[in-house]
C-alpha cells in the first residue's frame, strides 16, 4: 500500500539536492507533487517528467520562496492543479559559508529570508490552507543537525537552522488543535550539490566519513524516504520535534 496516494505535496527548492530526491519519494508513494524553483526550470521539467514517467502526477512552479507573494502564488497553484494540498515541506536552502566576524549584512540577510523566513512564512501560508479545508495536514522542515550543533565558520546559517528548531515546535503546539503536525528533519551530510567540494575531494571525504559513526555521508534518498515516512499518516502521532538523520554525527567524538 503507498504511504501518500493522492496526497498533494509542495516541496520548495525541490529541482534539485536534497528537494529533488524528496520529490521523487513522496512521487514513489503516490503523491502529487508541486516542485518549486528559482533557478534551473529544465532541472524541475526533468524532474516533473520523471515523475509523471514513474506514475505519478507533477507540475513545477517557478516562485521565490524568501517572497510571501510567491508562496501564495506556489499555493494557489497547487490548490487550482489539483484542488487542495496535504503537506507542505520547507526545503529551500542555502549557505554562505561565512563565520560571525565575517558576515556582511546581506550575507545574513538573504540566508534567514530564504532558510527561515520562508519557512516562517511557508508555513503560514500551508496552516491557513489546511484549516480552511478543515482536515489538517503536515508541515515538513528540513533544518539540519546544525540547529543545534555548532558549525564554525558557517553562522548565518546555524542561526536560521536554530529558529527553524522553534519554528517547529511553537508551530506544532499551535497547530495541533487544528489537526496539522509540524515535524521537521535535521539531515547531517548528504552526497548533494551543496557539499561537492567535499565528496569530490579524497582526503576530505575520508575524514568526513571517519567522523561519521556509521562510516559514510547519506545518500540523498534516505532523506527523502524519511520525509516520506513523516508525512504519512503512519506517523501521525509525531509532531513538534526534529527527526535527526545524521548517521551518529552529533554523537560522534574520538572521546579524551
Amino acid at each position: 500500500m503507498l504511504l501518500l496516494k493522492d496526497k498533494v505535496i509542495i516541496v520548495t527548492g525541490g529541482n534539485s539536492g536534497i528537494g529533488a530526491a524528496i520529490c521523487d519519494a513522496v512521487a514513489l508513494e503516490g503523491a502529487k507533487v508541486v516542485i518549486d524553483y528559482v533557478a534551473d526550470p529544465e532541472a524541475a521539467q526533468d524532474l516533473d517528467d520523471e515523475i509523471t514517467e514513474e506514475g505519478s502526477e507533477a507540475i513545477s512552479v517557478e516562485a521565490d520562496v524568501s517572497k510571501i507573494a510567491d508562496l501564495q502564488k506556489l499555493c494557489d497553484t497547487a490548490v487550482a492543479a489539483y484542488g487542495r494540498i496535504d503537506v507542505w515541506v520547507n526545503n529551500a536552502g542555502i549557505e554562505t559559508r561565512t563565520s560571525l566576524l565575517d558576515s556582511t549584512e546581506s550575507d545574513f540577510d538573504k540566508v534567514l529570508a530564504v532558510n527561515l523566513k520562508s519557512a516562517f512564512f511557508g508555513s503560514q501560508v500551508a496552516a491557513k490552507q489546511f484549516i480552511a479545508q478543515g482536515d489538517g495536514g503536515v508541515i515538513v522542515n528540513i533544518s539540519s543537525v546544525h540547529e543545534d550543533w555548532p558549525m564554525p565558520g558557517n553562522a548565518p546559517y546555524c542561526v536560521s537552522k536554530g529558529g527553524m528548531r522553534m519554528l517547529t515546535r511553537n508551530a506544532g503546539v499551535e497547530l495541533g488543535p487544528h489537526g496539522i503536525r509540524v515535524v521537521s528533519v535535521g539531515p547531517g551530510a548528504v552526497d548533494t550539490p551543496i557539499n561537492i567540494a567535499t565528496t569530490t575531494d579524497p582526503e576530505a571525504l575520508a575524514a568526513l566519513n571517519a567522523a561519521i559513526p556509521i562510516g559514510r555521508v547519506a545518500k540523498p534518498e534516505e532523506i527523502g524516504q524519511t520525509v516520506a515516512f513523516l508525512a504519512s499518516d503512519q506517523a501521525g502521532y509525531i509532531t513538534s520535534t526534529t527527526v535527526f538523520v545524521d548517521g551518529g554525527i552529533m554523537q560522534g567524538s574520538v572521546g579524551l
